[in-house]
């Protein structure tokens, strides 16, 4: 992952454990995820299933930083 994409679509490479990520490339990751969402939206009228998993991945991981 390189902080130039804005987006990350489905098919590129997603972390399997956000625990081991570090905090700025958590903001990055959801940034484009968040981006990708958008995308989707105006280009297809809904998201993709993959891309509103990792946004759920992701605000888990939100949580669990938050509550630590």
């Amino acid at each position: 992952m390189t902080t130039e994409n804005l987006h990350l679509t489905p098919a590129e490479s997603f972390p399997e454990h956000l625990e081991k990520v570090s905090d700025r490339e958590l903001q990055i990751l959801d940034s484009q995820v968040q981006r990708q969402i958008d995308h989707e939206i105006v280009a297809g009228g809904e998201a993709n299933p993959e891309t509103e998993f990792r946004r759920y991945e992701l605000n888990e991981e939100f949580g669990n930083r938050e509550s630590r």
